[in-house]
């Protein structure tokens, strides 16, 4: 089974550099292009081997850019609350520019790179990899050929590094660094799963986004 996996597109706050979490987060105007354009690939590979599925998460930035690819491949939307971003607790609203003034020491310990530290409020980078791998694995089990989930750059880096990080170097330190400012998947990438396994076909693929 093949697992399509898509950050969304640029979303409002991404062009602010402000930390997004679990709000819900208007795409931007690019970031409705980049759907756009993500469902333009959708549609190139469902006339080959048809999709059979489309999951989101719940949060707009994530369930408008798999509506995009929804309404050219003519699939419905399913949508499940675990694919959401890290719980980012006191740091969400905020502008990453800012932590270190408002949060100095919540944000030292982020950056220390301790795995099981939770943003006070949030989640911990351990918490993210076992819910993120956890709904990947949920999803693989599922009795359909390929699937597109649509979700946010930091759980699915987290949950890449926890399934794939020790035959994967890239992903095991990207694995450490999930939520951050300088994201490992860029907005409207395409990563690739193959099930069982899994085996990693594609990461970080943005050749189907026109240049911006």
């Amino acid at each position: 089974m093949l697992q399509y996996l898509v950050r969304h597109g640029q979303s409002v706050s991404n062009v602010e550099e402000r930390v997004q979490g679990q709000e819900d987060v208007a795409l931007s105007e690019l970031g409705r292009r980049q759907a756009e354009e993500v469902a333009a690939w959708a549609a190139s590979i469902h006339a080959v081997s048809p999709v059979t599925e489309i999951w989101t998460s719940p949060l707009c930035r994530a369930r408008d850019t798999a509506a995009a690819i929804a309404d050219r491949i003519d699939r419905p939307l399913q949508i499940e609350d675990d694919l959401r971003e890290l719980h980012a607790g006191v740091f969400q609203g905020h502008l990453w520019a800012d932590l270190e003034v408002l949060f100095p020491e919540a944000v030292a310990s982020w950056r220390s790179g301790d795995v099981d530290y939770r943003i006070p409020g949030g989640e911990s980078r351990a918490d993210l990899a076992a819910r993120g791998r956890a709904m990947l694995e949920k999803l693989a089990a599922r009795d359909v050929p390929s699937m597109i989930v649509v979700a946010h750059g930091g759980i699915l880096t987290a949950a890449l590094g926890s399934l794939l990080g020790p035959a994967h170097p890239v992903l095991a330190v990207a694995a450490m660094r999930p939520f951050t400012k300088l994201p490992a998947l860029a907005n409207a990438s395409l990563t690739v799963l193959e099930w069982p396994g899994p085996v990693l076909h594609r990461f970080n693929d943005t050749d189907h986004l026109a240049a911006t």
